[in-house]
């Protein structure tokens, strides 16, 4: 079954969104920066940002952007709003911890910094103008900076917020290959990585968690 728009139009959305929302792309990488310091510090408040990044790329890019060339794009849209609905909840219960020691610490860093430097860059290197380039704030680098900072959530408490982001990796991996999106080869590599994180709970050797902080 082939696909509902060509890879011209694909592309065309990225440059139209990427034309229509700047600045909108640098305030997102800040409150991304902003996440990564607070769960280095082991504070909850990353799950709030998180989730003002989902709602944005799910309402700004699949419902306003994807929609008009993709029949499914309200349906992903809708997956993307109901993952932001999940970490604001997760955040205002406190049930998300953060947590960067072990093996754990190590594979997040690397999926965020391959979402925020890694992935642009390979883009640009591929090939594909600036005014084409996906950046943080659509889907696919979104689900990978995502999958990094779950990483770094103590193991037990945070698995169901998993389940979506790996999903979209499924579902928008397939671009590497049907639309030449190389870099996305990292989104399918993020998800398959991140079902490690969907073992049982059991001690990574970080010690007794502490109580989550704001």
């Amino acid at each position: 079954m082939g696909l509902p728009f060509t890879r011209e139009q694909f592309f065309a959305v990225f440059a139209d969104y990427n034309e229509a929302v700047w600045p909108a792309q640098a305030l997102l990488y800040v409150l991304a920066l902003s996440a990564v310091v607070l769960a280095a510090r082991g504070r909850s408040m990353p799950a709030a940002l998180l989730a003002l990044l989902w709602a944005w790329t799910g309402v700004v890019y699949h419902w306003l952007f994807f929609r008009p060339i993709n029949p499914a794009a309200p349906i992903f849209g809708g997956m993307f709003v109901a993952q932001a609905i999940l970490f604001l909840v997760a955040a205002w219960r406190r049930r998300i911890r953060f947590a960067t020691g072990s093996w754990r610490g190590a594979l997040g860093a690397s999926m965020i910094g391959f979402a925020l430097l890694a992935y642009p860059a390979w883009g640009l290197l591929s090939g594909h103008p600036l005014r084409e380039l996906p950046v943080l704030g659509v889907p696919c680098p979104t689900t990978i900076f995502t999958l990094g900072l779950l990483a770094w959530t103590q193991p037990g408490r945070s698995r169901y917020l998993l389940v979506i982001p790996i999903l979209w990796a499924a579902i928008g991996g397939t671009a590497a290959f049907t639309l030449g999106v190389t870099q996305d080869l990292g989104l399918l590599a993020a998800g398959l990585l991140a079902l490690l994180l969907l073992r049982p709970a059991r001690d990574d050797g970080g010690g007794a968690p502490e109580p989550p902080r704001r």
